[in-house]
């Protein structure tokens, strides 16, 4: 049986690092966005203010199965 897959990108953020990050926009994609098989990571970065990280930013690419 063979299958279709496809990839969107969305971008995520945490306040807290990049790993809440990803998991962050993982968990809402999954909120429309049914049989995702994948991600990773095309990009990051963090927004400072006054020398500080205030928001941890990821790019993601994620798979899903089309039916």
């Amino acid at each position: 049986m063979s299958s279709v897959a496809k990839v969107i990108e969305i971008i995520a953020s945490s306040e807290t690092s990049f790993e809440d990050a990803v998991s962050n926009g993982i968990v809402k994609a999954s909120e429309s966005i049914k049989d995702i098989t994948s991600a990773w990571v095309q990009d990051q970065s963090v927004k400072v203010k006054d020398g500080k990280v205030t928001k941890y930013r990821v790019v993601l690419k994620v798979t899903f199965v089309v039916k």
